[in-house]
């Protein structure tokens, strides 16, 4: 049973400023929660589930019984940010710290160039997450990682690739030298170019690219050629940030 404080706090999650005042946000679904408590770096702080999810992960749960509560399917459509809500759904501790950026100085990792769909996002984690990389760094204007639909769009990624929020030149002040690779009009062929063995790359916002301040902070300006007999105006942000990265890690394999 849920208070009716209770709901106002859960539902308050799907905001952003809340989830920054209280340092929490909301994993939902069968699959991302089993995930969740099955892995130390994220802290569940409650559990809300039916009685017909507890039956089936009772061991599962056995770590986390003073932390569970049992409510009714019309209890967590109330509390839900799907449009179908799952049996379960998760409070969880933002981790008390965030990626070093000297990661990118060992590794390639993204950077989240002033993205706001919640989707691409998400996609951008998954990516992360089958090529490999550490982690995903987000612009101040970047959507919020632990958004719901971010969380959802990740497919249980963000358990996984480490998120930070952190301007590009912030990030380069830290470390410079670090190279910055971002597809533009006008850079190398993606395919020939010469690229480093580690390093961000600069996926930018739908329908601007990347941002004319972060351009102008590129080492490495490039493109992804198209065919001539292609026609597509430009790509999606996931479908950049795929090819972009399955070209570095063939490269430097």
């Amino acid at each position: 049973m849920l208070s009716a404080n209770q709901q106002k706090f859960l539902t308050s999650l799907s905001i952003k400023k809340y989830r920054q005042k209280y340092r929490k946000f909301v994993v939902e679904g069968d699959k991302m929660v089993v995930e969740l408590l099955s892995q130390q770096y994220f802290t569940p702080n409650e559990l809300h589930a039916t009685e017909r999810w507890a039956e089936e992960n009772r061991n599962l749960l056995r770590g986390f019984l003073d932390k569970f509560n049992v409510v009714t399917e019309a209890e967590l459509k109330k509390i839900s940010s799907l449009s179908t809500p799952n049996q379960v759904l998760a409070v969880v501790d933002m981790p008390d710290t965030e990626p070093e950026p000297a990661l990118a100085m060992q590794d390639f990792c993204f950077f989240a160039d002033g993205i706001q769909d919640p989707g691409n996002l998400g996609t951008l984690l998954r990516i992360a997450d089958w090529f490999g990389m550490p982690a995903v760094f987000c612009a101040p204007d970047t959507v919020d990682a632990y958004s719901p639909k971010v969380i959802q769009a990740s497919m249980g990624a963000f358990l996984r690739i480490k998120t930070a929020e952190i301007a590009l030149k912030d990030l380069l002040a830290t470390e410079p030298g670090l190279p910055v690779c971002g597809a533009v009009l006008g850079g190398e062929n993606l395919f020939t170019a010469q690229l480093p063995e580690y390093g961000l790359l600069v996926i930018g916002r739908e329908g601007r690219g990347v941002s004319a301040e972060t351009e102008r902070m590129l080492s490495h300006h490039l493109t992804i050629p198209k065919h001539p007999n292609g026609s597509a105006e430009s790509l999606n942000a996931g479908v950049a940030a795929g090819i972009l990265a399955a070209v570095v890690r063939n490269r430097v394999s």
